[in-house]
């Protein structure tokens, strides 16, 4: 078979980098003398890798990531002691396989958003199926639905994903309506797929957020049992970045 054959044939089954390798490809095995398997190998693996990143990169984007944001840039040393023991656990990503759920509370700037991103784009590149949403706009997204009679397509939606991120609880209060509506969506996921909360309070201050005690004790035991809890109270980075940026320029001055 000719190489321009190859080609041609690459591009109609649509196998857009073996077409693309094919004459470098063909010149390496010549130089390297490597057999018909070998080359057919090289050929495929490359066309194997190209998809699976397509595929990567699709799945980070359906997310709905508001930022993107890895494990590799984290500063290990800078994280709430709360965190560093268990985090190369959570790296494993076994708590999802083990639908269990993990809980990131601590006053603002601590990292609990840069964690709950970094682990679920890792989630994305081992071939899960993420989320990633504010609670203030999951609630809306609900209420939306519930209006236009659409809920159950989105609860059906909602509790296959392998990981879902729901940041920043406690930033806006809910009203009873609210509070009801977000309890029922995140118990379609309770015991059966894996969530993570991010909140700026601890759980006895929930209470703070949804007015209901009997709901908001309900929605904690749901969301706590058999979870990871994990205290991110510390520092904030960003108070950190300010001073060091101000100790800066009074230096330079």
């Amino acid at each position: 078979m000719q190489g321009h054959d190859m080609m041609w044939y690459a591009r109609e089954l649509g196998l857009a980098c073996l077409a693309a390798q094919t004459a470098d490809t063909e010149k390496m095995a010549r130089e390297q003398g490597w057999t018909l398997e070998q080359t057919l190998q090289q050929m495929l693996r490359a066309e194997y890798e190209r998809r699976l990143a397509g595929r990567q990169k699709q799945r980070i984007k359906t997310a709905g990531f508001t930022q993107l944001k890895y494990l590799d840039q984290l500063d290990r040393d800078e994280l709430p002691e709360g965190i560093r023991p268990i985090l190369p656990r959570l790296e494993t990503l076994d708590f999802i396989r083990e639908r269990r759920n993990v809980v990131l509370y601590g006053n603002p700037g601590t990292g609990k958003t840069h964690v709950a991103t970094a682990l679920a784009i890792k989630a994305c590149m081992e071939g899960m199926h993420v989320l990633f949403t504010s609670v203030p706009h999951l609630i809306t997204q609900v209420k939306e639905c519930k209006s236009q009679k659409t809920l159950h397509q989105l609860e059906l939606r909602f509790r296959k994903y392998d990981l879902v991120v729901c940041d920043e609880f406690g930033y806006v209060s809910c009203d009873k309506e609210a509070g009801e509506l977000l309890f029922n969506h995140l118990s379609l996921r309770a015991e059966d797929r894996s969530t993570i909360i991010t909140t700026n309070l601890a759980f006895d201050r929930w209470g703070e957020i949804i007015r209901d005690k009997v709901l908001v004790a309900a929605m904690v035991d749901r969301l706590t049992h058999n979870a990871h809890l994990i205290n991110m109270n510390g520092q904030s980075y960003r108070l950190k970045e300010t001073k060091a940026f101000n100790e800066q320029k009074q230096n330079e001055k």
